[in-house]
Order: C-alpha cells, then structure tokens, then sequence
C-alpha cells in the first residue's frame, strides 16, 4: 500500500489550502482512509476519515465545519479540503489507509505528510 500526500504550504490565517492522498485503485476501492497531523512536540492526532463502502465521513471536533474530506474516484485520490485555516492548524499531515478510527494504530499504511503552515 503507497500512499503519496501533498498540497501543503505556507498560508495565512483564515485562507484555505488542499490536500491530496494519492494512492493505488487496490487501495481506493478496499481501504478506508483517514488524515492525522502532528505538530512539533505534540502526538499524531486524528483530523478525519472516509468509510470505503458507505463514503461516511468522520472529523475531529476541532476541524468540523472547516475540512472535508472526499474522495476522487477518477483519479484515485482522498482530499482534504481545509477552509478557515488557524495557527492553530499548524501541524504535519499524513494520509493514512486501513480504517475510520480515531487512533492512529488502526491504520495500516501511512504517507510521508506533507507540511501545512498556517501563519497568524
């Protein structure tokens, strides 16, 4: 299972910025999958999930209302869009394949994160 992320960058608060999980059609149509981030001298923490089957969606209280995540099914693709960025948001993200949970362990596959920076 590879997953490639990117789309991170640098972008002042209240913009916008998208990510993107490439990953193989064996992936995309077997595995659920889900974003974390981490922030320097903090855990991995979850941001949110898409179900492989029911495309139900999951997102941490911190980010609901501001990220979304989907699927592209033509390019094999799970994206994050992440609408009224915050400092706060400032973190690594990863992609991950392998369920909807919240804790990082159920996952079995991760990408190599790509970094967002969100300046105040």
């Amino acid at each position: 299972v590879q997953l490639q992320a990117s789309g991170g960058g640098l972008v002042q608060a209240g913009g916008s910025l998208r990510l993107s999980c490439a990953v193989s059609r064996r992936t995309f149509m077997w595995y659920s999958m889900g974003w974390f981030r981490q922030a320097p001298g903090k855990e991995r923490e979850f941001v949110a999930s898409i179900s492989r089957d029911t495309g139900r969606t999951n997102y941490a209280d911190s980010v609901q209302g501001r990220f979304t995540i989907s699927k592209d099914k033509r390019l094999k693709m799970v994206r994050l869009q992440m609408n009224s960025l915050k400092p706060e948001d400032t973190a690594v993200y990863f992609c991950a394949a392998g369920s909807t949970g919240m804790n990082p362990e159920e996952y079995q596959s991760w990408g190599q994160g790509t970094q967002v920076t969100v300046s105040s």
